[in-house]
Formats: structure tokens, sequence, C-alpha cells
């Protein structure tokens, strides 16, 4: 059997270890020339949705949230994501896509905000809810992958170069950084920043990850915390991920406004990480030459992804074929005339 090389213990290359382990390869290394989910993935929101705009990132979402399911409660909190449109224009791009959504069979509602305790909604004009989404630790659920993995004879290699390895088949998941193997890949880097308030008293058990469908911001409960996120007015591209204070004021403004309990708390922690995105915000999956393969491309939404992706690759990769259709994703898609970019990148 082929000895498989995966580049990258971030989640997707952790999922498709493990799930290459699963289906029965017996000579898997899992890779990463700094350490388990060290990079983007430790840096990420957490947020797991099936709420996008196209339908292969719905399919993706799909696949994967049955994934976190099965995991339970104490890895993935099913709190739901609640969208909010405050402008016309933002109903009308949130109905279209909550038609496409539920079209696919996720079951995403039209809801009155204010079920959520402290919301403030006099603003809202529509609010669309999907409760089988949620929030889960990245880092954490990602070394869990890991060590089950391991347990399943995946020889993880921690400070380890992949491509000083040998191999068969090379599994390029390394994010913002798989353009280091060589292959020339339309992936840039983009910085994004998160931020975490000081702990606040009275956080909802269940509060959901909210945003606000016109401006991106969003925000999520992070234990006695809430973790901030909001696209630059002008894209970070680079791999520089310093944070930007400037901002502060202006995201904690937000929050008091949207979640007026906030009102008065202060930024307690701020880091910034890196999405690796393509020109149509979608993943790059697929054979690339010779004894290689790419998973990369996630465009910020790799965590959330990452079940359904690992069991696809790994599929593709033992049988030549997977369950999931994977047509979407290949590279060759640059090359062509029509593209259908995800709108929703948060």
């Amino acid at each position: 059997m082929a000895r498989i090389v995966v580049a990258g213990s971030g989640s997707v290359g952790a999922c498709i270890a493990y799930h290459l382990a699963l289906l029965g390869a017996r000579d898997v290394v899992l890779a990463d020339r700094a350490e388990i989910a060290s990079g983007s993935t430790g840096k990420a929101m957490g947020g797991v949705r099936q709420q996008f705009s196209s339908a292969a990132e719905v399919r993706l979402a799909q696949e994967s949230i049955s994934f976190f399911e099965k995991l339970g409660a104490f890895w993935f909190q099913q709190v739901g994501y609640l969208f909010l449109a405050t402008t016309e224009a933002g109903l009308a791009d949130l109905e279209e896509r909550r038609e496409l959504q539920v079209g696919l069979g996720v079951p995403v509602e039209q809801v009155d905000p204010r079920f959520v305790p402290g919301l403030q909604a006099d603003d809202v004009l529509r609010a669309v809810f999907c409760a089988t989404d949620g929030v889960a630790d990245p880092p954490a659920l990602t070394r869990e992958v890991v060590r089950r993995a391991a347990e399943l004879g995946v020889d993880v290699k921690e400070r380890t170069d992949a491509q000083e390895l040998e191999r068969d088949v090379l599994v390029i998941a390394a994010g913002a950084y798989s353009g280091d193997f060589g292959v020339d890949l339309p992936i840039r880097p983009l910085a994004r920043q998160l931020l975490e308030t000081e702990p606040l008293e009275g956080l909802p058990d269940h509060l959901p990850m909210v945003v606000e469908a016109e401006s991106g911001f969003h925000f999520r409960r992070r234990d006695d915390c809430l973790r901030i996120a909001m696209a630059d007015a002008v894209p970070r591209w680079g791999f520089e991920e310093s944070v930007d204070e400037s901002v502060f004021a202006d995201r904690l403004e937000r929050l008091a406004h949207r979640y007026p309990p906030s009102a008065g708390t202060t930024i307690a922690r701020a880091w910034a990480g890196l999405y690796d995105m393509t020109p149509d915000a979608h993943p790059i999956i697929g054979p690339v030459g010779d004894g290689l393969y790419v998973a990369c491309g996630f465009s910020g939404h790799g965590f959330m992804q990452s079940p359904a992706v690992g069991r696809a690759v790994a599929e593709e990769l033992l049988h030549g074929e997977s369950s999931l259709d994977l047509s979407p994703y290949r590279i060759a898609r640059f090359s062509e005339a029509t593209t259908f970019p995800e709108d929703l990148v948060l």
C-alpha cells in the first residue's frame, strides 16, 4: 500500500490523516514544520455554519455537521448561527441565501431575534437562525482528532518538513503556506484578527453566533468572554500577523450597540491569523501532479469543512473516487470562463 504523507497538522490535514486511517490506510504520516494546530487552526473563530451563499460550500458544511454532532456536546456546542439584516438590500440578500440553503435541506428559519436575552434588535428588519450550526474550540478539537489518528496508526511528526520524508503521495494541506511545496497555487494569504473581551457576567448559556449580514460584524461566547470578528476596511494581504489596535474602539461600539450588556467592557486579548484565499473563496482539492494532491485555499472556512474534506480526500486517495462530489474544487476551474464565487466570507 502506498505511503501517504500529509503536510500540515491543522484541522484539514488532521481530518485527512484520520480518515485515511479509518478507511484502512496503514502507512500514513502527518507532518508539520511546527506543532499540531499551531497555524490558522489555532487562531480560528471556531464557528461551524451551513449558511453560505453557494451550494458547493453548503454541501461541504452539511457533510461536516454530522461529524461534529457525533463528537458530542463537549466538543461541539450547537448554539446556532443568527444572521441579522438591518437594510432592505441586506434583507433581500439574506432571503436569497435562505432560499438556497432551505432548498438544500438546511433548517434555516425566520425568527424574532429577541429570543436571545439582551440582544438589541430594534433596527433589525429580519433575522434567520439555523439551530444545527454551532461553535467549537478548533485547536483542542484538532488535537483530539490527531490523538485518534495516532491511535489508529498514523505517524505524527511535529517540527518536520514533509518534503524531506519518503512517500508515494504528498497531500498538501498547509493553509496559507501551501505554496511552499513547489506547486503554483492561486492562493493569497489574508490576515484577519480576532478580539476577545474581558469576562462578562450573565452571558446566556446558549448565546448563538450573532452575525450582522451587511457589515459581517459577528461575535460568539467563548467561556465567560465574547469573541469578536469583522473584516478590515482595507484587506491586509500578506503573511504579517500583527494586531491593529486602532479598530478596538469601533468593534467595542458595535458590540455594545448589538449586545448592550457588554457596554463598558474592554479588549482583554487580540491576535491575528491567516486566511488562505482563492479567487472565488472555494477551496482547491484534488491532484496537481504525479504523487501530489492539494487540500487548501479554504478562505477562512477550513475548520468547519475539514471533516467532510478529510473523508472525501481519503476516499479519493484510496479508492479513486469519493462519495462527496469534489469536481467544483479542482484547480482547473481557474482556467475556465465561469466561476461561482462564495460571497459570505466572514
